[in-house]
């Protein structure tokens, strides 16, 4: 039978009956479903469903489908079999890391204009008013007043009067400063850009949220907004994450893409960890169990086969082998364990900033700022949007210069700095594991391929051209190439993006043990707990008991941990 799909969009239909057995109050249901590319089987006679205000998270390797189970639900893509339902007039917000292009409006005009029914309605209206005062068009007069009356009613009637001021509230907590939100939107950078997409689908108040790795261009103050707005809103979710306090705090299903089937568990992240585990250990032991036994019978047959008085028995139990269903072995994503060098031990001052100012126009970033950091230390830098947290970074591995002060770096110091421009390092022309060659010719094949194995490369993989890496792959290729041959002071600006929670595993295990120093700025919290023993809140003291809060740069001699402990919050401003 040929797959069947609801065509949707803001008014989708069902294309076929429920299957027996599904909830009434279903949104959204996959039944029997079978997707190939090529030779590549992607699911085969899988079944889930989405129901009302669930927040659902989908996890599964690169590659496993997730995108595609999107693109399914949309109608981007179609299956090769299975039935996709799909409630007449439901509405479905997606959310996906792309931007279309964006100009001609202010970012609060881009984001209203974007948001669905409620923004086609305020922007008809719009060109409505200015038809009414329009000289040329008199003589279509009554035809637009009752095309005015009839799309008023509709807009009052969906709340579009507070449109505006819920698309400021939801611009806000995504990080946008009021200037920014009545500014052109063709001004803001590409991750600035996939906020303003992020917004459009909040804003829209849809039936289905689908949200493809939502935290990926946020810093922590927005995630924590998001996790709120999202625990709020009656819309049910589906999405991907690679951020595990997030899925914690927000999902109370989980959907694994698991060998082409779709295998829900109910509960938040983690106790889908500790429920697959549980699984992958009583299959393992099922497995073992058959095995034994298998040989067991295998045995019998090899040592009875020719002899004759044995012949029924023998053939009995060749029977009963064929028909036996075989226990498959449990299928494990597992972290490459990696001895990476140890690193040439610096001096003891590692850095110190002493008496820095730094300005953009009349924006005073830094005035007078001391700081230093001594070796085996590892600074989290915290802050709101604009505090300064990557132009600190900046002037530390001098790609910016401070307007006054100076910065000492100290002796038998080997600096590794990391960037989101510092994907462009790598060469485009190369695969990946032409890229490793180039940099460590002198290394074994043998570590060259563990190295890589350990970042997630392995297989088919490492002969992908540069060229088509995602952000992801180039993050995972950039620090993997920087902790070969590790530097003993590391510089890192949101070495995290894009990383799955497997590398994002590894890194922490691997950094928690290492004997360098670092500064690094992070909006992932488990990164934060696992690496962090030092907190340089740019935003001031603001204890949870502190009469009078301290403004400005003031250094934390703990861990993140004990930081949000003694503050309240898990970014400044933001209570825990």
């Amino acid at each position: 039978m040929a797959a069947a799909h609801a065509p949707i969009g803001w008014d989708g239909i069902v294309a076929e009956p429920l299957p027996p057995g599904y909830s009434a109050w279903l949104m959204i249901a996959f039944s029997n479903l079978t997707k190939q590319f090529g030779r590549q089987v992607l699911f085969l006679d899988a079944s889930f469903q989405l129901n009302a205000g669930e927040k659902v998270g989908l996890v599964g390797p690169n590659g496993a489908g997730k995108t595609t189970i999107f693109r399914l639900i949309t109608g981007d893509e179609t299956a090769d079999d299975g039935v996709i339902s799909v409630p007449k007039k439901l509405s479905i917000g997606y959310f996906k890391q792309e931007t279309h292009d964006m100009s001609g409006r202010t970012v609060l005009e881009e984001t209203i204009a974007g948001s669905g029914r409620l923004g086609d309605l305020h922007h008809e209206l719009t060109e409505l008013e200015h038809a009414m005062t329009d000289p040329d068009r008199a003589d279509e007069m009554d035809t637009i007043l009752e095309r005015f009356g009839e799309v008023q009613g509709e807009y009052q009637q969906s709340g579009g009067y507070e449109i505006e001021a819920r698309a400021r509230e939801i611009l806000h907590g995504l990080g946008f400063e009021d200037s920014r939100v009545d500014s052109d939107v063709a001004e803001l950078s590409g991750g600035w850009k996939m906020r303003v997409s992020m917004a459009k689908v909040l804003l829209g108040k849809p039936d289905v949220l689908l949200l493809d790795e939502p935290t990926n261009h946020l810093d922590i103050e927005s995630i924590l907004w998001l996790e709120g707005f999202i625990k709020n809103t009656k819309s049910a979710l589906l999405m991907t994450c690679h951020d595990r306090d997030f899925m914690n705090r927000v999902v109370d299903k989980i959907v694994e893409i698991d060998a082409g089937q779709l295998v829900t568990y109910s509960g938040d992240y983690d106790f889908y960890t500790r429920e697959r585990e549980l699984r992958s250990a009583q299959q393992e032991a099922a497995y073992a169990r058959q095995q034994a036994m298998l040989a067991k019978e295998q045995r019998f047959i090899d040592r009875f086969e020719k002899h004759a008085a044995k012949a029924a028995q023998v053939q009995s139990r060749i029977k009963k082998l064929d028909k036996i269903e075989k226990v498959e072995p449990p299928k494990r994503r597992v972290v490459v364990p990696f001895e990476f060098k140890k690193p040439p031990r610096s001096g003891d001052d590692v850095a110190k900033i002493l008496g820095v100012t730094k300005k953009f126009g009349e924006r005073s970033i830094y005035n007078n700022f001391d700081f230093e950091i001594h070796r085996g230390e590892r600074w989290c830098v915290m802050g709101v949007n604009g505090a300064g947290k990557s132009t600190l970074l900046k002037m530390v591995v001098g790609v910016l210069k401070p307007d006054a002060g100076q910065i000492k770096l100290g002796a038998s110091l080997k600096m590794g700095y990391f960037a989101q421009d510092s994907l462009e390092l790598l060469n485009p022309e190369f695969t990946v594991n032409e890229q490793i060659e180039h940099d460590f010719p002198l290394e074994t094949i043998s570590a060259r391929r563990s190295l890589l194995g350990a970042f997630q490369f392995s297989g088919d993989d490492i002969e992908k051209p540069i060229h088509i890496l995602s952000g992801g792959e180039k993050s995972r290729l950039v620090l993997a190439r920087m902790l070969f041959d590790p530097p003993n002071f590391l510089v890192l600006d949101e070495p995290t993006n894009h990383l799955d929670l497997l590398t994002k595993e590894m890194l922490v295990k691997t950094l928690s043990d290492f004997e360098g120093s670092m500064l690094f700025v992070s909006h992932d919290r488990t990164f934060l707990r696992g690496i962090a023993n030092r907190v340089l809140d740019l935003s001031g003291d603001t204890a949870k008991n502190a009469t009078v809060p301290v403004r400005g740069p003031v250094p934390f001699t703990d861990s993140y941990k004990a930081w949000v402990e003694y503050t309240g919050e898990e970014a400044p401003g933001v209570h825990a």
